[in-house]
C-alpha cells in the first residue's frame, strides 16, 4: 500500500506506513487559505474517511473470500484449507471408524487357541484331545466327542500358606496326571518374566511350591521331572519326591545365564525366554551357557516408577551393539543317569569365538543339531552332537550366497520308520532354491545332500506345519497363490514336487494351522481379507465338506469361532474399502522394472472426481524381510484415519521386504535405509501425481524400522513429495542398536565404514525442507535406546533445524504402553496429523 500511495517519479523508497501517507498529505491540505479549509477540506476528509472504510471493508471481505474458496491453482494458495469428513456418519448413514469402537473391540474378533495334547498312537486312534478353559475350569477335550470332559483343575485361583494365588499360566504333564502352574508373575523384557512356581497333583489334590523368582521351568517328556532355572543356574525338581534332587549348573550369575537367554539372544535369536531343551525320552538336557563378561553395559533410567523418588532407578542391561563384543555361547548337553554335562565345542569351527547359535533340535534319542553361524551370519553351519558318544561333527555348511542366514526356527525331525520308507532319522529345513526359500528332506541326519521337496517362485513360511507319520504327508504354510495370501498345501516325502492344496485358493485368504499329533485333527483359522473365523477339521475322514469354505480337504466337524457379532458389526458400519496392488515404481539400476505390493484404503464416501482434494497417509515397516501388504482382516488406525480425516491410507512393501524371494529382500544388505527410502518417494511421486490428490498433503508415518525410514525418506526427499513426518522409537544410527539384529543385514561397523555412514540418519537440514515433522520416544525403551533420538535431537540443534515437534514418554519400553502412554501416542499422532492437513504448520 506504501507503493501505491507514493506516486512521486524520483527512485526514493518510502517505508512509511499508510497512517504516515494520510498525515502527509493532511499537512500538503493545510497550505490552502483557511477559510477555504473549513469548507472544502472537511469535505474531502470525510469523503476520504469513507472511501478509507470501504476499501477496507473491501480487501477483509476479499480475503474471507479467499479462505472459504479452495483454489484449483495450488502453488497460488498462501493458506490451504481442509474441510474433514463428517466423523460420524457416511452419506449414506452408515457408522463410521472411530478411536472409541476400534478401543471398546468393535472390530476385533474373538480368537482360540487350543493346546493339543501328545500321543503314541496312530492316526485312527488319534480323538483330538486339547486342553483348554471353559467356565473358570481347566479341562481336556476332545474334536471328534464334544461330549468328552475331563477337568483337570478347577478355578484360577488357589489358596498357599493362608494367601490367595492367581494363576497366570498351566502347562499340563505329559500323562496329564499333574499341573505346573505359574503365579506371582513379573514382566522382565519383551518375552522373560520371573514367577512362582508350584505343581498340582490330580490324584491327591494337593499343591507343591518348587520355588520363587524362577525364570524358566519345562516338563520333562518322563513327566516326573522339572528342570527350572533360578539365579540363572538349572535344576531338577521331581514331583515324585518333591523336592529338588538335581544342580545341573552352579556358575550362573549376572554375567553367565545357563538355559535362559540372555538379552540380546532373547530379543533377535530365540524369541522367547527359553535356551533349553529336553532330549525325547528325558534322557539328556541340552542347554545354552551364555558368557556376557565382555560385553558391555547399557544403563537406563527410570523416572516414575515410585511416586515418592526423588532419584531415577538405574537398570543396566548388557546390550552388545554394532561391532561390539558379543556374548560368548555354547552348547552343553547334560546326562540326567550321569549327572554330568559336556560341551560342543562349537565355537572351535568358526574362525572367531563369536558366533551365533541360532537353533537346537533334538533328532533322535541321542542326537542334538545346532545352528552356527559367523556374528554377521553370512555363513551357516549345522553341528550333529551325539550325546552319548559326547562328539560334535559338523554335516553341512552353507553360504548365504550374497544374502544372509535369517534366524529361523523352522527345522522339523522325522524319525525313521520302515514300514513308512523312512528308513533313516532325518529332517526337513528351508534352504533358497533358485533363490525361494523352499522344503528340503535330509536322511539320515548327517546327510549333505537333500531331497527338494517343493519348488518355484515362490516361497514356504514358518517351515513345516505338521507330519503325518502314516502317511509322509508334510503340511506347510506357503506364498504359492501370492506373496500377499497365505494357503495351506502338503506334499509326500515319497513324491517330491507334487504339491496338494488344502485350503480354497479360488478365493483370497490369509490361513494359518495348528495339528493334533498324528495331523489327523486341525484348527484351521483364516485370518483374512474376510472376517475371520476358525475351524475344526478331520483330515482322515474320507467325507467332503458340501459348502466349501477354507477347505478343499477334509471334513469340517463345527466352527471353534464364527464371529457373527463382528459380522453384524461390520454391516452397521462402513469400514472404508482396501485395495491391494502391485506398483510399478519405474526401472532399477540394471533397466528392470520395480515391481511392489502394496495397498491403499480408500476413505468413505470417495470421490475421484474431486480435485486436488485427498490428503495422503503413507504408513511404512520396510525392514528387512517383513511383510505389511498382507490380505488379513483388521480395522484400526490406518482406517481411523480414512474415516475421520477423509486420507488416502497408503502402506508400500518396498525392496528389502519379504516373501518375494532373496533378490528382492538381499537388494538392502550393506546399504539399509537406500532403496526402501527409493521406494517410498517414488510411491509418493506417483499418488501425488493423481488429481483428486493433493500433494501437499502427503505424509509419512513409521515406528521402530518404520521411523528409521520415515527418517530416511524426508532426509532423501527433502521436502519435494512428503511433506509431513512421524517418526516413533526410531533407530537414527545402527552403531547405537544391537549386533545380531544390525550385522546381519549390515555386516560390522568395521567391515563396512562408508555403509554404517550411510545408512545413518545424518542430513538434517534436509529433512527440515519439510513442512513439519514429529519425533516421539518412551525413555524406558531397552530395544531401541531413547539415545537415538537424543542423538538426532542434537543435530537438529546443531543445524538450527526448528520444524519439529517432540513427545516423550516416561519409562516406556518400545511399545510405548507404560501410564496410558498407548493411548497418548496413538491420540497425539492422530491429532498432529489433523492439524497438518489443516494448513496449521504452514504458518
Amino acid at each position: 500500500m506504501v507503493v501505491a500511495l507514493n506516486n512521486s517519479n524520483d527512485n526514493s523508497t518510502d517505508e512509511r506506513t499508510p497512517l504516515d501517507v494520510q498525515n502527509n498529505e493532511v499537512e500538503d491540505i493545510e497550505r490552502i487559505p483557511e477559510d477555504h479549509f473549513k469548507s472544502e477540506s472537511r469535505q474531502l476528509i470525510d469523503r476520504l474517511i469513507k472511501l478509507g472504510v470501504v476499501v477496507l471493508l473491501l480487501l477483509w471481505g476479499s480475503l474471507l473470500l479467499i479462505k472459504t474458496i479452495k483454489s484449483n491453482d495450488k502453488e497460488s494458495r498462501d493458506f490451504p484449507q481442509y474441510v474433514f469428513p463428517n466423523p460420524n456418519v457416511t452419506v449414506d448413514g452408515k457408522l463410521k471408524v472411530a478411536f472409541s469402537n476400534v478401543r471398546n473391540g468393535t472390530f476385533k474378533p474373538e480368537m482360540h487357541n487350543i493346546q493339543w495334547l501328545e500321543h503314541t498312537t496312530g492316526a485312527k486312534e488319534d480323538k483330538g484331545l486339547y486342553v483348554t478353559w471353559k467356565d473358570d475350569s481347566y479341562v481336556i477335550k476332545s474334536v471328534s466327542d464334544k461330549h468328552y470332559e475331563n477337568v483337570l483343575l478347577k478355578g484360577k485361583t488357589f489358596i498357599e500358606d493362608g494367601h490367595n494365588m492367581t494363576i497366570d499360566n498351566i502347562v499340563a504333564s505329559p500323562d496329564l496326571k499333574k499341573l505346573l502352574i505359574k503365579t506371582n508373575t513379573v514382566k522382565n523384557w519383551r518375552h522373560s518374566t520371573m514367577a512362582s512356581y508350584f505343581v498340582y497333583d490330580k490324584s491327591s489334590l494337593t499343591f507343591s511350591h518348587i520355588g520363587d523368582h524362577i525364570t524358566l521351568a519345562e516338563w520333562s517328556p518322563n513327566a516326573m521331572d522339572i528342570a527350572y532355572i533360578q539365579d540363572n543356574d538349572i535344576f531338577l525338581y521331581s514331583t515324585g519326591k518333591k523336592q529338588t534332587t538335581e544342580q545341573v549348573t552352579s556358575d550362573g550369575s549376572s554375567q553367565i545365564f545357563n538355559g535362559r537367554p540372555d538379552w540380546v539372544y532373547e530379543e533377535e535369536v530365540f524369541e522367547s525366554d527359553k535356551a533349553l531343551w529336553w532330549s525325547p525320552d528325558g534322557s539328556y538336557i541340552a542347554f545354552l551357557k551364555t558368557d556376557e563378561t565382555d560385553v558391555n553395559e547399557f544403563t537406563i533410567p527410570y523416572y516414575v516408577q515410585e511416586e515418592s523418588s526423588i532419584y531415577p532407578e538405574m537398570r543396566s542391561i548388557k546390550y552388545p551393539k554394532s561391532g561390539q563384543s558379543n556374548p560368548l555361547v555354547d552348547l552343553y548337553v547334560y546326562s540326567i543317569n550321569d549327572k554330568t554335562s559336556f560341551p560342543g565345542h562349537t565355537s572351535k569351527y568358526f574362525q572367531d569365538s563369536d558366533n551365533l547359535i541360532t537353533e537346537v533340535i533334538w533328532v533322535g534319542k541321542d542326537s542334538v543339531i545346532a545352528k552356527v553361524s559367523d556374528r554377521s551370519q553370512d555363513l551357516l553351519k549345522v553341528l550333529e552332537i551325539d550325546a552319548n558318544k559326547r562328539t560334535t561333527e559338523v554335516t553341512r555348511i552353507e553360504s548365504s550366497q550374497g544374502g544372509w542366514w535369517e534366524v529361523t526356527h523352522d527345522t522339523f525331525y522325522i524319525p525313521r520308520n520302515q514300514k513308512y520308507d523312512r528308513a533313516e532319522n532325518g529332517y526337513i529345513d528351508i534352504l533358497p532354491i533358485n533363490g525361494f526359500n523352499h522344503l528340503v528332506y535330509f536322511s539320515p541326519i548327517n546327510s549333505t545332500k537333500s531331497l527338494i521337496l517343493t519348488k518355484g517362485n515362490w516361497e514356504v513360511v514358518n517351515g513345516v506345519a505338521a507330519f503325518d507319520y502314516d502317511t509322509n504327508r508334510v503340511y506347510f504354510i506357503s506364498t504359492k497363490k501370492s506373496s500377499t495370501e497365505r494357503h495351506l498345501y502338503y506334499v509326500k516325502l515319497d513324491r517330491p514336487g507334487v504339491v496338494h492344496k488344502v485350503t480354497d485358493t479360488s478365493e483370497d485368504g490369509v490361513f494359518s494351522a495348528t495339528f493334533s499329533s498324528s495331523a489327523r485333527f486341525m484348527l484351521l483359522t483364516c485370518s483374512g481379507p474376510k472376517v475371520p473365523y476358525q475351524k475344526i477339521v478331520d483330515l482322515g475322514s474320507s467325507q467332503k465338506d458340501k459348502h466349501i469354505e477354507g477347505n478343499v480337504l477334509g471334513e469340517t466337524l463345527y466352527y471353534l469361532k464364527k464371529n457373527e457379532k463382528l459380522i453384524e458389526s461390520t454391516e452397521l458400519y462402513k469400514i472404508p474399502s482396501k485395495k491391494f496392488n502391485e506398483l510399478n515404481l519405474g526401472k532399477d539400476a540394471n533397466g528392470d522394472d520395480i515391481i511392489v505390493n502394496s495397498f491403499e484404503i480408500l476413505p468413505n464416501d470417495f470421490d475421484r472426481n474431486l480435485k486436488n482434494h485427498y490428503p495422503v497417509f503413507f504408513y511404512a515397516y520396510g525392514g528387512p524381510n517383513s511383510q505389511q501388504v498382507i490380505k488379513t482382516f483388521g480395522v484400526g488406525f490406518n482406517e481411523i484415519i480414512a474415516s475421520q480425516l477423509g486420507a488416502i491410507v497408503v502402506v508400500v512393501d518396498g525392496r528389502g521386504t519379504g516373501f518375494k524371494g532373496r533378490e528382492f529382500r538381499s537388494l538392502v544388505r550393506d546399504n539399509l535405509g537406500d532403496y526402501e527410502a527409493q521406494d517410498q518417494i517414488a510411491a509418493a511421486a506417483y499418488y501425488g501425481s493423481k488429481s483428486y490428490v493433493d500433494s501437499e498433503k502427503i505424509s509419512l508415518f513409521g515406528w521402530s524400522y518404520g521411523g528409521y525410514l520415515t527418517l530416511k525418506t524426508l532426509e532423501r526427499d527433502g521436502g519435494k513429495h512428503f511433506k509431513y513426518g512421524m517418526s516413533v522409537a526410531p533407530v537414527t544410527d545402527w552403531r547405537l542398536y544391537d549386533s545380531v539384529y544390525t550385522e546381519r543385514y549390515m555386516h560390522t561397523p568395521q567391515e563396512n565404514e562408508e555403509g554404517y555412514d550411510r545408512s545413518k540418519v545424518d542430513n538434517v537440514t534436509s529433512i527440515g525442507q519439510a513442512q513439519r515433522f514429529l519425533l516421539m520416544h518412551g525413555t524406558g525403551d531397552d530395544n531401541v535406546h531413547f539415545q537415538n533420538s537424543l542423538k538426532f535431537l542434537d543435530k537438529l540443534n546443531l543445524n538450527n533445524v526448528e520444524n519439529y515437534d517432540v513427545h516423550v514418554f516416561p519409562d516406556s519400553d518400545h511399545s510405548i504402553s507404560y501410564h496410558n502412554a498407548n493411548k497418548i501416542v496413538y491420540d497425539k499422532l492422530f491429532n498432529w496429523i489433523k492439524h497438518a492437513y489443516l494448513g496449521v504448520y504452514l504458518l
